[in-house]
C-alpha cells in the first residue's frame, strides 16, 4: 500500500500540492470586511521596513531624509562590466533625494537604502540600470522605489524576469508610469505597482486606476519636493507620485509585515480612496 501511495504521489503534476500539505498552508490572518483604513497603517511609522531608492543617489543629510541605512553607486567599467560599490558622492541631481524625502514623509522610521544608477543630468544606462535593480532585488529589501524607466526594448525581457523574481520573493516594486505617451517598462509589467499622478494636494489621496496598465494614482503634480542643497524644489511629474505609494507600502508592511505583493496591492486597491472605505 505505502509503494501505491508514493506512485500515485509521484504522478501529481509538477507544483502540484498533496492533499497532506494543505493544513500546512492554511493562511490563518482574518481581514476585517471592509478592509479600512485604520486597520491598514493606523499608527503604524514604517519600523521594520526597509525601502530602497533606485535612483540618482540620495542627499543623507537632507533635513526631510533624516538619514539613510547605506548607500551604493553601480557604474560601468572601461571593460564593459558593472560595478556596485559603496556610493561616496550621494545624489548628482535632486531626483533621488526628493524620492526619499517623500517616503520619509509617510514611514518616519523605515529604513532607507539608495542604489544611484543615474549621473548627473538624470543620465544613465540600461546596463547600469538592471544591475542595480538585480543587485537590489538580491538585497531583498521589502519596497524598491523606481522612479524612472526605460524604452530601449532589448532590456525588457531582464527587466521582466527582475520584476518577477522580486514578487516571488516578496520584495515590492513601486514603479512610475513614464511621464511621455510611450511604452517604457518595468511600469507596464503587471507583478509591479504602477503609478500616475493626480492633481490633488492631499498625500494620503490615492486613486486605483479601473482601466490598467497604470494601477494607482497619487499626488504628483505642483508640490514642493526635497532637494539638493537641503531645499525644495517645485516639481510635476509620475516619479514624485511613486514615492507617495511606496511609502503607504511601508506603513502597510510595518503594521502586517507578512503581506505578499499580491495581497499588498490588494490592500492599496481596497484603501484608495474611489474605493469603498478608502473614500
Amino acid at each position: 500500500m505505502a509503494e501505491r501511495d508514493e506512485e500515485e504521489r509521484e504522478e501529481l503534476p509538477a507544483w502540484s500540492l498533496p492533499a497532506e500539505a494543505v493544513e500546512r498552508i492554511a493562511v490563518a490572518d482574518a481581514w476585517p470586511s471592509p478592509v479600512t483604513r485604520e486597520w491598514a497603517w493606523g499608527g503604524a511609522t514604517g519600523r521594520g521596513v526597509t525601502v530602497c531608492i533606485l535612483d540618482s543617489g540620495v542627499e543623507a543629510d537632507h533635513p526631510a531624509v533624516r538619514g539613510i541605512d547605506g548607500a551604493v553607486a553601480v557604474s560601468v567599467n572601461e571593460e564593459g562590466e558593472t560595478i556596485v560599490e559603496e556610493d561616496a558622492e550621494g545624489d548628482l541631481c535632486g531626483h533621488g533625494t526628493a524620492c526619499a524625502g517623500i517616503v520619509r514623509s509617510f514611514a518616519p522610521e523605515c529604513g532607507i537604502f539608495s542604489v544611484r544608477v543615474l549621473g548627473a543630468g538624470f543620465t544613465g544606462s540600461g546596463p547600469v540600470l538592471l544591475a542595480g535593480l538585480r543587485w537590489a532585488v538580491e538585497q531583498g529589501f521589502d519596497v524598491i522605489n523606481m522612479s524612472l524607466s526605460t524604452t530601449k526594448s532589448q532590456f525588457v525581457s531582464t527587466l521582466h524576469e527582475l520584476a518577477d523574481s522580486a514578487y516571488f520573493d516578496r520584495t515590492v516594486l513601486v514603479s512610475s508610469a513614464h511621464n511621455m505617451p510611450v511604452q517604457s517598462y518595468p511600469w507596464r509589467f503587471a507583478a509591479v505597482i504602477s503609478v500616475g499622478s493626480h492633481e490633488g494636494t492631499d498625500p494620503f489621496e490615492f486613486y486605483a486606476n479601473p482601466a490598467p496598465p497604470v494601477e494607482f494614482f497619487a499626488r504628483g503634480v505642483e508640490l514642493d519636493v526635497p532637494w539638493l542643497g537641503g531645499g525644495t524644489f517645485r516639481a510635476s511629474g509620475n516619479s514624485f507620485a511613486t514615492p507617495h505609494v511606496a511609502g503607504l507600502c511601508a506603513l502597510i508592511l510595518s503594521k502586517h509585515p507578512g503581506l505578499r505583493p499580491f495581497e499588498l496591492k490588494s490592500v492599496l486597491y481596497l484603501t484608495a480612496s474611489n474605493v469603498g472605505s478608502g473614500g
